[in-house]
Formats: structure tokens, C-alpha cells, sequence
């Protein structure tokens, strides 16, 4: 199934052509939009999987055993596994990006799109069983692509933080940012993955600065204008 408002690159004729139903709908949002086309599933388990995801060889032959056995599929109701990103022609294994691990295959009705826009999480009622193999991930394009997407999940980080009343204090300012560097590059061993793994590591730092000073700049806007 695919859930889309306005396909015009083929995928919809693709996925037809191997059977499956497409819905056209308007943008609700990243949860709302998941949440509609998990009410239209069909089949007691459902596989969510946004449009730069796919399944490995390996995860698919896991899931495959995994329903071979009906026996198999009691005391849980979710699965959840690894993702692996290509970034930049190579696939990051460490650092903050990895094991990254995602739930999206569950029992229909025993979970729901939660989070906040654009990160959404799937909020699952019941046990959740771990997979070993990896879902792949092919976030960004190129450099320029990954740091146009910034700027906009930055206001959404701003827009709640205000909303919640939660202000940005200096030492959030100054330790966060070194600390997320840190704790990616040395500790989750970030410095295996090459160049990128440096550059992911740094520009994380970078979009944690700037997001902390962003909500500090709106604030000190907020104070400006009640004067």
C-alpha cells in the first residue's frame, strides 16, 4: 500500500503493478499521515516503511523465518531492528546513527504513530521483540541535502521547546554541543566511519548549537516584544 498526495515520478505505477493499493490523500503530517495509512491495512501485520527505507536480504529472510512457524509469532506484538544509512558512499556502523534501532513491523491495532513532527515514533502497546538485521536507510543525497534539512526541524525543536515553556539556559548553550561531538565521535566510535563519521559528528554538534541558540534568539524576541 502507498499513501501519497501527489505522485508523479512512477512509484505509484510501480507499486500497482505488483499489487499494491494507492491512496491519494493531503499532507497531514508526518504521524497523521502514518497513522492514516495504518488504519487502511488490511493484513494482521503491518510493515511501515518510509520512501528511503528498504529491507536488507538479511531482514527480509529474518522476518520470513519469523512467520514461517505461527507459534513463533506469540508473546510479542512488535519487532524492531537496526538501521544502517549510506552517507556520502559509505555505510555509517557506528557513532550516532547506529544501531539506530526503528520499530516498524507490529500486530495491527497494537500500536500508533506517536511523537512529535517530523519525528515520529511508533508508540507500541505490549512487548516488543528485537531483530539482528539491519533496515537500510538513504537519508541524504549528498552534503547540500542533509544541511537543507536542518533548518527545518530546528523551528519545529524551537516551536515545541517554547510551547513547553522550556527556556534554553547557557550551560546547555556551551556543553551540549562539545558533549554530542564527543559521545558520537569517541565513545559510540564515530571515528571508524571515516571522514563521514567526523563530519556527522561535527555537523550534529553544529545543529545542536544552533538549535539551543535559535530557541534563545526567539526568547529573547519573546521579551522584546512584551516591553
Amino acid at each position: 500500500m502507498v499513501l501519497n498526495h501527489d505522485v508523479n515520478d512512477g512509484t505509484d505505477q510501480l507499486a500497482e503493478s505488483f499489487g499494491a493499493k494507492v491512496f491519494r490523500e493531503p499532507w497531514k503530517g508526518h504521524i497523521a499521515q502514518k497513522n492514516s495509512a495504518a488504519q487502511k491495512a488490511t493484513q494482521e501485520w503491518i510493515l511501515g516503511l518510509d520512501a528511503d527505507e528498504a529491507v536488507s536480504d538479511e531482514l527480509r529472510g529474518e522476518i520470513q523465518q519469523l512467520f514461517r512457524e505461527p507459534e513463533q509469532l506469540t508473546g510479542f506484538v512488535a519487532c524492531q531492528f537496526p538501521r544502517r544509512t549510506f552517507y556520502c558512499g559509505r555505510w555509517i556502523r557506528h557513532g550516532d546513527w547506529y544501531p539506530d534501532r526503528q520499530t516498524r513491523l507490529w500486530r495491527r491495532g497494537s500500536a500508533t504513530w506517536g511523537g512529535t513532527d517530523p519525528h515520529d515514533k511508533l508508540i507500541v502497546s505490549g512487548t516488543v521483540r528485537k531483530l539482528r538485521s539491519d533496515l537500510l536507510h538513504f537519508t541524504n543525497e549528498n552534503i547540500a541535502h542533509h544541511i537543507s534539512k536542518i533548518a527545518p526541524f530546528q523551528s519545529v525543536f524551537v516551536k515545541d521547546r517554547l510551547a513547553g515553556g522550556r527556556p534554553v539556559s547557557f550551560f546547555e548553550l556551551a556543553f551540549r554541543p562539545p558533549w554530542r561531538f564527543f559521545r558520537a565521535y569517541f565513545i559510540r566510535l564515530g571515528f571508524l566511519d571515516g571522514w563521514q563519521g567526523y563530519y556527522i559528528a561535527k555537523l550534529n554538534a553544529f545543529s545542536t548549537l544552533t538549535k539551543y541558540a535559535l530557541v534563545m534568539e526567539a526568547k529573547s524576541g519573546e521579551i522584546k516584544r512584551s516591553k
